[in-house]
């Protein structure tokens, strides 16, 4: 069954540094669409149930050695039983692939299947081909909202327009952090437990501020202040200052947004005349990594009051009298 994503086979050629032995027609007409790499030994074996020929398949040095010890008719078989089951491609991924390609290239014609070799090892290739794939097939949505890289984490700032979002990216990026999307942000569930975002190529690196218009801060800032992709690692929401509203003063109580599916930790920021928001944002972002070491100085400052019992369930009405008792 065919994934929703798909990905030409000249970009995985490029990205592994495949060589080809035998293609039906132009790499760029052949879409893979399965992030799943297969070794194909049951196949070669003569056990076909639930072969999955959308799979790419790779062959190293434990097929090789089976073939070898087969009689010639019998290897012919082998490999005529994988090859008209038409699968996404084949990878040699041995020194040796030579020699065992050109058996395979009479059957790749028969049944139109891309042959492709690699001179990197089985382990090395197999790996690197399903981070990949991973990513270049994973699921994914857009988002609006701007991608930052704050002091190591990726920072994914959200808010409704005009709420100043692409002026405070201006000063991150003065400050020495890097843009890696402005308004649209592609996001992708690469893992169970990781987003990693980027900017549609057409949009790539362009910024809009209202009053000037568009920009390109590649070039106005220096190639060092963008970044292509980034990990999502936090979401900070912008939103007018609302006095009727009762924000987090404590940093006890943990927010979170979803996105594809994942739990993603969300700061929500008033934005106020006079807040430099940028700095908050750093802050915001180092804070957050504190906290993934292990170290929160809310909860902290509670145990050092004698208050740990109460923490989760403390009112922030009552932060401004402690320093009196």
């Amino acid at each position: 069954m065919k994934g929703k994503y798909s990905v030409p086979l000249s970009k995985i050629i490029r990205s592994e540094q495949l060589t080809s032995v035998y293609l039906p027609k132009d790499p760029e007409e052949i879409l893979i669409y399965s992030m799943e790499v297969n070794r194909p030994g049951l196949i070669l074996a003569r056990y076909d149930n639930n072969f999955m020929p959308e799979r790419i398949e790779l062959l190293g040095n434990s097929e090789y050695l089976y073939l070898r010890e087969l009689g010639s008719g019998t290897r012919s078989e082998s490999i005529d039983r994988l090859m008209r089951e038409q699968p996404a491609a084949i990878i040699f991924s041995v020194d040796f692939a030579d020699e065992l390609a050109q058996e395979f290239v009479p059957f790749a014609e028969k049944y139109e299947v891309p042959l492709l070799k690699s001179g990197q090892d089985t382990s090395f290739i197999m790996s690197s081909l399903v981070s990949y794939l991973n990513v270049e097939l994973a699921e994914r949505e857009t988002v609006h909202g701007v991608l930052v890289e704050v002091s190591g984490e990726g920072v994914l700032i959200m808010g409704e327009s005009g709420v100043g979002k692409s002026e405070t990216v201006v000063e991150l990026i003065r400050r020495g952090n890097r843009l890696v999307a402005d308004d649209a942000v592609e996001v992708r569930r690469v893992s169970q437990k990781t987003l990693v975002g980027s900017a549609p190529e057409n949009i790539r690196h362009f910024m809009e501020l209202r009053g000037i218009g568009i920009i390109d801060a590649r070039r106005v800032f220096g190639m060092g202040s963008v970044k292509m992709t980034e990990r999502i690692d936090l979401v900070i929401n912008l939103e007018p200052w609302d006095d009727t509203k009762a924000y987090e003063r404590m940093g006890i109580a943990d927010e979170t947004m979803e996105i594809l599916g994942l739990p993603v930790p969300m700061y929500t920021i008033p934005v106020n005349p006079g807040r430099n928001l940028a700095i908050i944002i750093e802050v915001a972002a180092i804070n957050y990594r504190l906290k993934k070491m292990g170290h929160n100085s809310a909860k902290e400052l509670l145990e050092g009051l004698g208050m740990q019992e109460d923490a989760a369930n403390i009112d922030v009405s009552e932060v401004d009298t402690w320093h009196y008792s």
